[in-house]
């Protein structure tokens, strides 16, 4: 959705944000094999606790996804985030995006209040991975 100027448009309301729409989806669907989604998200300065609070919710839907297996959210700055989930086939992944953490980007009134720019959702193939962490006797 494109948004006019005051300029082009001087009845029109000003925003105090251009809308974004939520999400850019980057990258090939790809072959089948595990896959992944690694996701950049910039927060609207002032709006970080809300989108910690978005992870949250996200992590809650995919409690019960049994194709989703490791998820990370992660913290990069004060309003730089992502997310890093993998899943075991594309069915999985698509899955995911059809339930509850990809209805929440879909929100795209959530998204345009607490994000600066669209979620960056970049499809990846997993080439390798560790999945476990080592064990290692205490000292």
């Amino acid at each position: 959705m494109s948004q006019l100027s005051t300029q082009q448009n001087p009845h029109a309301p000003v925003q105090a944000f251009a809308l974004h729409g939520g999400v850019q989806v980057l990258g090939e669907q790809g072959d089948e094999g595990r896959k992944a989604f690694f996701i950049q998200i910039e927060a609207r300065p002032g709006q970080e606790d809300a989108v910690v609070q978005m992870l949250r919710d996200i992590r809650a839907c995919v409690e019960d996804e049994p194709a989703t297996g490791p998820w990370f959210a992660v913290r990069f700055s004060n309003t730089s985030f992502g997310i890093f989930e993998a899943f075991p086939n594309l069915a999985g992944r698509q899955a995911h995006v059809e339930g509850g953490g990809g209805d929440i980007f879909r929100d795209a009134e959530r998204m345009n209040a607490i994000l600066a720019d669209a979620a960056k959702v970049h499809r990846v193939d997993v080439l390798m991975s560790k999945d476990q962490f080592a064990h290692r006797p205490a000292d």
